[in-house]
């Protein structure tokens, strides 16, 4: 639990960093003012910085810094991610050039979508590695002539809730050695072998990442009405595949486009779901949901682990794009809705549309939270 909870804190440290290191990049190159670029949040520990002078100076604690002639790197207290604090992004300063509100409209939207844009860039880097290393992925499929592939397998691509197989702590991305000591080299072989054994114990062997073990599992009815005997779980013939750098590279970019696509598409249909009052399609998952399934991936191997935090990354950089306040979607709203009425809204209202959005929001973290607690205990 607690290694889980450290290789998490990591991840989400690194998604976050990257994400405002894309924003700082952006300002920069647009000559805005970054007034401080930070590792973790505040309180502030220590602090670097250049000032008036041409000096670089070091300042402790939380003191304010008069004299900075540019950025503050800092070291904060709470080490998750970073930030970074930008001229002028509360609309004041508007009369200084180096103010971001002081900039053409076009290069405001570069700043804000620069963080999305890291992070998908990060998915990129972290899907190529994974390539390099080598990534399961269904059987049969035409790798092309400079793919390795290795390590044919039987692997448990799903496990349903309330069923045996979840009781008895079998999880997504094990791969399935043998029952009762039999090997099976196809789907249908294990099947077949439990379809008609209700109330039969099975002895699983189960492989997860380098180690090796055993589960009793016992066959029940998870079909309801239709009597359907079975564990619980999907599975899949995979094999794992790896290539060598550059070809990594190129399909770990097209990887990050695939999924792209596939989350904008899955929001679209989740959306279209609530307005048709179809509900959510699927279990809502949330920082302890995410939590969980980050320590089952880097149980898995380091190159599944990269690969899961690719897949985070990248929903972080659809949801963040959404056209919601206090995202950076809602901000880059804010000013289209500039450019089309030819004058900024009113501070005080989009600083209402932000502030009532970021309380929905932490208020929607809570209860998903709260209830993945309630699901635990």
């Amino acid at each position: 639990m607690f290694t889980t909870i450290i290789i998490f804190l990591v991840v989400l440290s690194l998604l976050v960093f990257v994400h405002e290191w894309g924003h700082f990049v952006m300002a920069r190159k647009f000559g805005v003012k970054a007034e401080e670029f930070g590792f973790g949040f505040p309180p502030r520990v220590l602090g670097i910085y250049k000032n008036k002078n041409n000096k670089w100076k070091i300042v402790r604690g939380s003191k304010k810094v008069e004299d900075a002639q540019d950025t503050i790197y800092s070291v904060n207290l709470i080490p998750l991610g970073g930030f970074v604090k930008i001229k002028g992004e509360d609309g004041d300063s508007g009369e200084d050039e180096d103010s971001f509100v002081h900039k053409k409209i076009w290069k405001r939207v570069f700043i804000l979508s620069a963080g999305v844009s890291m992070n998908i860039v990060l998915a990129m880097v972290l899907l190529s590695i994974g390539l390099m290393l080598g990534l399961p992925h269904a059987a049969g499929g035409d790798f092309g002539s400079k793919a390795k592939v290795s390590d044919e397998s039987i692997t448990i691509t799903y496990v349903a809730p309330e069923t045996p197989a979840l009781e008895s702590g079998i999880k997504m991305g094990d791969v399935l050695l043998s029952i009762n000591n039999q090997k099976f080299n196809l789907i249908e072989e294990v099947e077949g072998f439990t379809e008609t054994k209700e109330g039969v114990k099975f002895n699983y062997e189960i492989k997860r990442g380098k180690e090796v073990f055993n589960l009793e599992i016992t066959p029940e009815n998870i079909g309801g009405e239709e009597k359907k005997i079975g564990v619980g779980i999907g599975i899949s013939e995979t094999v794992k595949v790896s290539y060598p750098w550059y070809l990594a590279i190129w399909k770990g970019i097209k990887q990050t486009f695939f999924l792209l696509g596939a989350i904008i598409i899955a929001f679209f249909g989740l959306i279209k779901g609530l307005v048709m009052g179809q509900g959510v399609g699927g279990e809502v998952g949330g920082p302890i949901k995410i939590a969980e399934l980050i320590g089952q991936f880097a149980d898995l191997g380091i190159a599944q682990l990269l690969q899961f935090t690719a897949l985070i990354s990248v929903n972080l950089a659809v949801i963040n794009f959404l056209p919601i306040p206090a995202l950076d979607g809602g901000r880059v709203m804010f000013l289209i809705i500039e450019k089309i009425k030819g004058s900024p809204v009113k501070k005080e209202i989009e600083a209402v549309a932000h502030n009532i959005a970021f309380i929905l929001l932490i208020i929607l973290m809570i209860v998903v939270t709260f209830n993945e607690i309630v699901s635990l205990l």
